[in-house]
């Protein structure tokens, strides 16, 4: 570990961010270059005084879960977020197609979209980053581990999974999760992480074994669907995505129709999303 170039390039990486660049407001009396550490460190989800130590080479060697924070705080390319690990001392993750590192561009991207649900998630569903809003809706996706990383097999495993939408969409929900598994396992061959929670899904859920033995590609999926939150009640979404095809992940934003009820609701959820944010800071 190189703690005095890790600290110079944590500084450097940190003064070339602005406010806005992060879907922050640049107050008038902002006398710091770039962002301030309490601002790097909460986009890190970490302390701030364990990210101000790293700059003043004098932290501790960081994890391997926490040097990708912070290459996520700090908007890092792919390249610049290998060398971040180099500097620390550790090997970086292996360059893949729906690779955990989420693009700068879609971060900057979802930076602005604060007050509307929306995710960044792999093509097997692991959600990588959210807006308040979306946890407000969906609850935080980001926390689970191992396969209950992967909606797919929290859907088929965990009943808890299906409340966020109304019964009678259950079933073809569950086809749509299934035809994706399928075709991204067969993409990504049978040594991978996608085949792994296949196989997974056919020991232990029989639904998903039965839905599997249909041999289902490419199922459609509704470009409106609706959710429901059990403050709100139901609420119609038009769903967007824009993929990243280098890194293989996925932008979700959800919207409503602008004056239906729908779209009262969701402003709600947004409201209540905040809210909560800065009840937990």
């Amino acid at each position: 570990m190189d703690r005095a170039q890790l600290a110079d390039f944590l500084r450097s990486r940190r003064e070339a961010l602005q406010p806005e660049d992060v879907g922050l407001t640049k107050g008038p009396r902002r006398r710091t270059a770039g962002l301030r550490r309490e601002e790097v460190a909460s986009l890190s989800d970490m302390s701030v005084d364990y990210y101000s130590r790293l700059e003043q080479s004098r932290g501790p060697q960081p994890s391997e879960q926490m040097l990708a924070a912070i290459a996520r705080g700090l908007r890092l390319t792919v390249a610049e977020r290998d060398h971040l690990f180099h500097l620390a001392g550790q090997q970086p993750p292996k360059r893949a197609i729906s690779g955990e590192h989420v693009a700068p561009g879609l971060m900057r991207i979802l930076d602005r979209l604060a007050d509307t649900p929306a995710q960044v998630m792999t093509a097997m569903g692991e959600t990588l980053v959210q807006t308040p809003a979306a946890r407000a809706l969906f609850g935080d996706e980001t926390r689970f581990s191992g396969n209950a990383r992967s909606v797919v097999y929290r859907w088929f495993t965990d009943p808890s999974a299906r409340d966020v939408y109304p019964d009678s969409d259950h079933q073809k929900l569950g086809r749509a999760f299934a035809a994706d598994a399928r075709g991204f396992a067969a993409q990504q061959g049978p040594d991978s992480r996608a085949q792994r929670v296949v196989d997974a899904l056919l020991a232990e859920s029989p639904e998903f074994a039965e839905i599997w033995a249909d041999h289902e590609i490419n199922a459609t999926h509704e470009l409106e669907k609706r959710v429901q939150h059990p403050e709100t009640g139901v609420i119609t979404v038009q769903c967007q995505f824009l993929v990243d095809p280098v890194q293989g992940q996925t932008l979700l934003v959800l919207t409503a129709t602008p004056g239906t009820e729908s779209h009262n609701r969701l402003q709600l959820l947004s409201v209540l999303g905040t809210q909560r944010l800065t009840a937990d800071a």
